[in-house]
């Protein structure tokens, strides 16, 4: 639910809950059968002093003129134009999946937590609804031993759901399981289609 703020600024703006599961499903055989047609060649991501263990990325979607692999990973705040990765060539579900979405896209990656693996308490600063953009989450792969803690309160997430994540609070992840853990990430602009869409969350 949306609830109206007021900005230090004096200014009208929208305050949102720090997690909303959105009112979209999605095929999850579809979703693996996409996953398992590029599920090699992972990069892994930037951040070392973030995680440890494997947290890796694939790129179907990425700014501007980045050629070098670990360019096309990077969420470049600064970035403005955003385009297609060949990965989605191969990839028809995950084309399909992203045209439901006609605000203004901008990385969307698949990001990959392997047993073991944690990703430590961290902010991604501005990444958030009330900063104009959101980042979604679908779970492809995951397990029951997978903990995701947003402001240290779980966020249980099912394959095939999509979910918004206020990700400039502090969050982590722990894959204490036997399996993947596979996440469609999607960084989107909030426009007017998705702030009715997250009301509707």
């Amino acid at each position: 639910m949306q609830v109206e703020t007021i900005s230090s600024h004096g200014s009208t703006g929208a305050h949102w809950p720090d997690r909303l599961r959105l009112p979209l499903a999605f095929d999850v055989d579809c979703l693996r059968a996409d996953l398992a047609e590029i599920d090699r060649d992972w990069i892994d991501h930037l951040v070392r002093q973030n995680y440890e263990g494997d947290w890796s990325v694939l790129p179907l979607r990425h700014a501007q003129g980045a050629t070098h692999p670990v360019m096309t990973i990077y969420s470049d705040p600064t970035a403005t134009e955003f385009v297609d990765g060949p990965l989605l060539d191969r990839t028809p579900y995950f084309r399909a999946l992203l045209a439901q979405f006609p605000c203004p896209l901008q990385a969307v990656r698949l990001m990959r937590l392997t047993p073991g693996s944690i990703i430590k308490p961290h902010r991604d600063h501005d990444l958030a609804a009330e900063c104009g953009v959101a980042r979604i989450h679908i779970p492809i792969t995951t397990n029951p031993h997978v903990t995701f803690l947003l402001n240290d309160v779980p966020v249980a997430m099912r394959p095939g759901e999509a979910w918004y994540l206020r990700l400039a609070d502090p969050h982590s992840v722990a894959n204490r399981g036997t399996r993947d853990r596979v996440h469609l990430v999607i960084d989107a602009l909030v426009d007017d289609w998705l702030a009715d869409l997250m009301a509707r969350g």
